[in-house]
């Protein structure tokens, strides 16, 4: 009930933001399960993205797409990240994916994927703890 309080305190723009991010969560996930990552990753970067962003949209990107991911069974932080690239490249602003995986974890692989504007972190929390594999994106 308290979700549905917040969604109805939204004003008519974010709602529509918000559905956007919904559907475009929802599109990236099935790609994930029913394609390569290669292939939705492609789709995605083969926007002509090159202007940083400003920091309002970055927090407008991380806001929608973490409230969409919520929404969406299975929707992991790579996920997250290759919606949240996709959003912000339909602005026509750069990001990257970076991928790492966790140190010290023993015989079990756990890898994490953030969604990185210039500096900023948009999407996956802290750095720390995982080692640097590759960057994909602008």
């Amino acid at each position: 009930m308290r979700n549905l309080s917040r969604v109805l305190s939204l004003s008519g723009r974010e709602m529509l933001f918000l559905a956007h991010c919904l559907a475009v969560v929802v599109a990236v996930r099935l790609g994930l399960t029913l394609l390569s990552y290669n292939k939705v990753r492609n789709m995605v970067t083969r926007l002509d993205a090159r202007e940083p962003a400003d920091i309002g949209d970055l927090r407008r990107v991380a806001w929608g797409v973490a409230a969409a991911a919520r929404l969406v069974p299975g929707a992991s932080c790579l996920t997250q990240a290759l919606s949240g690239q996709y959003l912000l490249a339909r602005q026509g602003n750069a990001s990257k994916i970076s991928i790492g995986i966790e140190r010290n974890t023993g015989t079990e692989l756990k890898a994490h994927a953030w969604l990185m504007s210039g500096d900023h972190i948009v999407l996956g929390g802290a750095l720390s703890g995982f080692t640097h594999l590759v960057d994909h994106g602008q």
